[in-house]
């Protein structure tokens, strides 16, 4: 995204080799970026790598979905759908709310969960057959308008 240099992306490299901390955290504490745009640059870095889906046409396991609650889900726009080979909780969002759904997820599942991304309307149908509330995906349009 052409934030940083090429010299300080090998400084916060480098720093993170000594330290283990996360590539941001050292970003924001040795060049003062707004955490906003380190959290739109990982997004971004992020789902250029992740799989689109369909959330209304993929699997899901019911007792995966329920891990979190109707609240959390349309809050941090996530659908939890199931475990993936590996066991890891298979997470969809969408691109743009990657930042704040991994805030979430991390915090909730811990760092066993990996996230798929859809468009927002798919999400928002997804969200309203596993976790309905009623107004909620009106709420969520007005306030994006």
């Amino acid at each position: 995204m052409g934030v940083l240099s090429t010299q300080q992306v090998e400084t916060v490299l480098a720093e993170q080799r000594r330290s283990g901390r996360p590539f941001g955290v050292i970003v924001e504490r040795l060049f003062d970026i707004d955490p906003r745009v380190v959290d739109r640059a990982w997004a971004e870095q992020y789902a250029s790598s992740a799989t689109s889906v369909d959330p209304m046409k993929e699997r899901s396991d019911l007792e995966v979905v329920q891990m979190v609650t109707r609240r959390q889900a349309w809050q941090f726009r996530i659908l939890p759908l199931r475990r993936d080979a590996g066991g890891d909780v298979m997470i969809c969002t969408s691109k743009e709310n990657l930042p704040r759904a991994l805030r979430f997820a991390y915090g909730h599942f811990g760092p066993s969960c990996s996230f798929v991304v859809c468009d927002d309307e798919r999400l928002f149908d997804a969200l309203e057959k596993h976790h309905p509330m009623p107004g909620a995906r009106e709420r969520l349009m007005m306030t994006h308008a």
